[in-house]
């Protein structure tokens, strides 16, 4: 790849790239006599006043480009994202949701990645065993950061057998080199009943306390158990039981190192909580919801947002019958809240449905791996008013299909109805559920008027 160059795909109007008549097609060999082995080092070379670029036009020729770009982006965006191939996972661990999965589904969800770059690109937990010396030092040289680390247990011959991996124990030390050169790291743990729990839990949440300062935050998330576990190693889903003692695990934790640190560090997500039948910890216990792609405190940020956004909306009488609907796990809070809204807007009439997961199995409670099937199947022939709203998280990222290939045109087509879909924030539940409206909103600080009236 490197020897061919890097295939450019777009090229910003207006940029540097395109003042220097850069194009689709052509490609970039080298920065400054180094050639590129992925989009670190070209992020990294070209982050100075100046810089010798060769690149390969798509008719043949090669230009060599003196660039003074004043530590400014060039405006170009390459055919492959990464600029190298993506690193699949080498583990096979004893909890893959990805091993849970039924056959015949689209070929990208099986695909196992295990990739530092996308950490840093995209939030991605990596176990490190894919990680050489040379891996390490460039996150070190590039001060690449954060680094989410899929921990699960600290104990080095257990971590093996978790990842079903001989190298997974030894891998750990990579944690110390990242933490001797202050690489910001936050770490996970899935947890699995009797097998990283209880006295092994308690080891890992030590060990890695450590870590502070620079490991910011670890999340727990409880194993996900799919009805598609033949041949698997036996697990089991948590009870209420299992959820309490850790909740009671993690909250000594946090005390005691919010004392020490200012941090809470350890966090469970939102989960443990609804199976303990418990309320979630106040705002400020999840330390600015550093681990909310991990679903920590995402159910406490939308219940503030939703009454910050009320708080400020005057109530108007427009009359409309809409439908939600969502995972068993976030029902009984999407429903709280829409109680809240209603209460202002007593003309909406909304009701919220609960899906459960027939495809999966009935352990799988999130929304976001509900199918379409499940879906219609469930709502056929219930009340769904003139709109139902579908959170954005049941959908492929940046599309409108579900996990089993339906689209969302499926859904409208099948339950005749209009299907709307919703973003995660307070504001946007808010408006949703409002919809169009004709009476002017009270105008408030923090959040802009033209996002919230549909004026």
């Amino acid at each position: 790849m490197s020897k061919k160059g890097h295939i450019i795909k777009t090229v910003d109007p207006d940029s540097i790239a395109d003042q220097l008549e850069l194009e689709a097609g052509d490609a970039v060999i080298s920065i400054d006599g180094r050639e590129l082995e992925d989009i670190f080092d070209y992020e990294y070379y070209i982050n100075n006043e100046s810089i010798l670029m060769v690149v390969k036009k798509k008719n043949g020729e090669e230009w060599e480009l003196e660039i003074e770009n004043q530590y400014e982006d060039l405006g170009i965006t390459f055919e492959n994202g990464l600029m190298s191939e993506y690193r699949t996972c080498r583990n096979n661990c004893i909890f893959c949701f990805i091993d849970q999965m039924p056959p015949g589904m689209r070929e990208t969800l099986y695909f196992k990645d295990d990739d530092s770059r996308l950490s840093f690109l995209q939030g991605n937990y990596v176990t490190l065993t894919n990680m050489s010396d040379h891996d390490i030092n460039r996150i070190i040289e590039f001060k690449l950061a954060p680094i989410n680390i899929s921990v699960h247990t600290t104990n080095p011959v257990l971590r093996c057998k978790m990842l079903h991996n001989r190298f997974a124990g030894e891998s750990l030390s990579k944690i110390d080199q990242l933490y001797e050169a202050e690489i910001p790291m936050n770490g996970q743990i899935v947890l699995c009943k009797g097998v990283n729990d209880g006295k092994e839990l308690e080891r890992t949440i030590k060990d890695l306390a450590k870590y502070l300062p620079h490991m910011k935050s670890v999340s727990i998330v409880p194993v996900g158990v799919s009805k598609f576990r033949e041949g698997l190693y036996p697990l089991e889903a948590l009870n209420e039981d299992d959820a309490r003692n850790v909740i009671e695990t993690v909250e000594r934790w946090q005390k005691k190192l919010y004392k020490t640190y200012g941090n809470h560090f350890i966090h469970v997500s939102d989960e443990f909580y609804i199976l303990a039948g418990l309320a979630m910890p106040e705002e400020k216990r999840y330390d600015g919801y550093i681990q909310l792609e991990n679903g920590v405190g995402m159910t406490r940020q939308l219940e503030e947002e939703v009454i910050g956004v009320l708080k400020k909306l005057k109530g108007d009488k427009q009359v409309e019958e809409i439908s939600i609907a969502t995972g068993k796990l976030a029902a009984p809070y999407i429903k709280d809240l829409v109680e809240k809204i209603t209460k202002k807007f007593p003309g909406r009439k909304v009701h919220v449905y609960t899906i459960t997961n027939v495809f999966f199995g009935e352990h799988i409670t999130v929304a976001g791996l509900i199918t379409g099937q499940d879906l219609t199947s469930q709502l056929k022939g219930k009340e769904l008013g003139s709109r139902l709203l579908l959170p954005e998280c049941m959908f492929r990222s940046g599309e409108e299909v579900f996990l089993d290939d339906l689209t969302r045109t499926d859904v409208q087509n099948a339950l005749q109805v209009q299907v709307d879909i919703v973003k995660s924030s307070g504001q946007d539940l808010v408006q949703a559920v409002l919809g169009p409206v004709k009476e002017n909103l009270a105008s408030y600080d923090g959040y802009e008027l033209k996002e919230i009236s549909y004026e």
